[in-house]
């Protein structure tokens, strides 16, 4: 499944620290509903069962809205599931590593803060980027800053999609016009909003705005 452009632009990672009552099947559904254009399950601190279980329910979910279905950090699991593919960052397994244990045909996302990490991803086989963190960030603790200046850098750099994450909301998601990143990837913008759904819609909108400009 190659990574097109167009699935970057509204990117919802997962986070269960604003579910509440809800599952997170639930939160994932309204978000598509809103417009999301493609789903990364992160769990940090979920076992394997569990993790599995709500990795398959998320991916006929994905299926259902034709959505990209990605799984953050665990290589084994994302082959398991039969996920569209999966999201390394710069301290777990090496890009290449990870392109010979998915095989060819899934998508590989990789972290990057520099140019050069930027360049080292695209060689090893990354579909896309992520970038960031481009603005504070409360969900990730070890989010180092990119430079909105970097970010535009390693657009200009690579060949691949980039999309940037860190801190972005409707606030300030008008800020990274210009930078060449084809989407934005948010978590908390869209998952710990009181209305998912209209939060997702409202990001979509400007997320293709901030693109096209």
């Amino acid at each position: 499944m190659n990574c097109d452009k167009k699935d970057l632009l509204l990117y919802a990672v997962t986070d269960r620290a604003w579910l509440g009552d809800k599952t997170l099947s639930w939160q994932v559904e309204e978000s598509l509903k809103g417009g999301a254009t493609m789903i990364q399950l992160r769990e940090k601190h979920l076992d394997h069962e569990h993790f599995l279980k709500e990795a398959k329910e998320i991916k006929e979910l994905c299926r259902k809205y034709q959505v990209p279905f990605l799984i953050n950090d665990d290589v084994d699991l994302a082959v398991e599931v039969d996920a569209d593919g999966v999201h390394v960052g710069q301290h777990d397994m090496e890009a290449g590593e990870v392109r010979k244990k998915i095989g060819p045909n899934r998508i590989l996302g990789v972290s990057a803060q520099t140019v050069e990490q930027a360049l080292l991803a695209q060689q090893a086989g990354a579909d896309y980027l992520g970038v960031g963190a481009v603005f504070p960030t409360g969900t990730k603790d070890d989010a180092d800053a990119v430079s909105i200046q970097t970010l535009g850098e390693i657009c200009r750099t690579v060949s691949i999609p980039v999309v940037a994450i860190g801190g972005i909301g409707q606030h300030n998601v008008m800020q990274l016009a210009g930078s060449g990143i084809c989407g934005i990837a948010v978590v908390s913008a869209i998952y710990a909003q009181p209305d998912i759904q209209n939060a997702a819609s409202t990001l979509h909108a400007l997320a293709k705005e901030m693109v096209e400009r």
